[in-house]
């Protein structure tokens, strides 16, 4: 259990930490406009069904895809637009990735929360960026670094004035196109005293393997680790849901269908729920 006092961390009227477990949850990439609006829509209606607290999520640009025929997003303009209607229209909180520091200022103008993509946790330049908005960023977790090294990337944030911190697990590569969930991290990540996320669908990503292909993840272990860090007493969870994963234009093969989400979510908040009182 933490030694010291967890923040709680505001967004909106969500409070991120507190005793109510909360969900980040849309497609991987920003895709059409009907599939956004559809999954915004399905997306908040599920959610409250479950009394889920949510913020939508969903990325403007893919720096990181493994070949240029990929798609890669619409671009920041056309992206930060629909993210803007996706708020106004449902009331939403909004998340997104930055890649570049030039990106961050306006993205801080649609965006509740500035994501750090986990392979440039550790980029000063970016961090910082984001840190000088004010707004809440959340710090995902590298997957080539110790859980209990998050704590430096955390205190650039707060050296430049951040007090806003979200930090998301997504599991370790150790270079041979697998991710492996290592429970100790959410004790680790628990230390530095934020809230903590387990972003579930990338870390059953398989890497090498196109997204598209039915092998580019380990679904099989999509609901064991899911209940593993809910047990271990995550306060938030990240899920990538799109209508139809098969045609999604990213991480087809690890995001959650909308039509089996709330069946995926509901035993992970009877267990939220079972072991609520002995979170520290």
């Amino acid at each position: 259990m933490p030694s010291t006092p967890k923040k709680i961390v505001t967004v909106g009227d969500i409070h991120c930490g507190a005793d109510q477990l909360f969900l980040i949850a849309g497609p991987c990439v920003i895709e059409s406009e009907a599939v956004m609006m559809e999954t915004a829509e399905q997306l908040k209606r599920i959610a409250g069904r479950l009394g889920l607290p949510l913020l939508f999520k969903s990325s403007f640009m893919k720096d990181n895809r493994s070949a240029l025929e990929h798609y890669h997003g619409p671009g920041l303009e056309a992206g930060l637009r629909l993210l803007a209607r996706v708020r106004a229209e449902f009331d939403l909180p909004v998340v997104t990735d930055v890649h570049y520091p030039e990106q961050v200022a306006p993205v801080a103008e649609v965006a509740d929360v500035i994501q750090i993509p986990a392979y440039l946790c550790m980029q000063t330049t970016l961090v910082v960026a984001a840190a000088q908005t004010g707004k809440t960023v959340n710090l995902k977790h590298g997957q080539f670094l110790a859980p209990s090294n998050m704590a430096k990337p955390v205190k650039k944030i707060e050296a430049s004035g951040g007090t806003r911190i979200l930090l998301t697990e997504r599991g370790y590569t150790f270079g041979y196109n697998d991710l492996v969930v290592d429970p100790r991290s959410f004790y680790e990540l628990n230390q530095i005293g934020y809230p903590v996320i387990f972003d579930i669908t990338h870390s059953i990503r398989r890497y090498g393997i196109p997204s598209k292909d039915p092998r580019g993840s380990n679904r099989e272990y999509l609901t064991t680790i899911a209940r593993a860090g809910v047990a271990a007493g995550v306060d938030g969870l990240f899920v990538e849901a799109h209508p139809d994963p098969s045609q999604a234009l990213c991480d087809a093969a690890s995001q959650v269908p909308l039509r089996d989400l709330e069946a995926f979510l509901t035993p992970l908040l009877d267990i939220h729920r079972l072991v609520q009182p002995y979170r520290g």
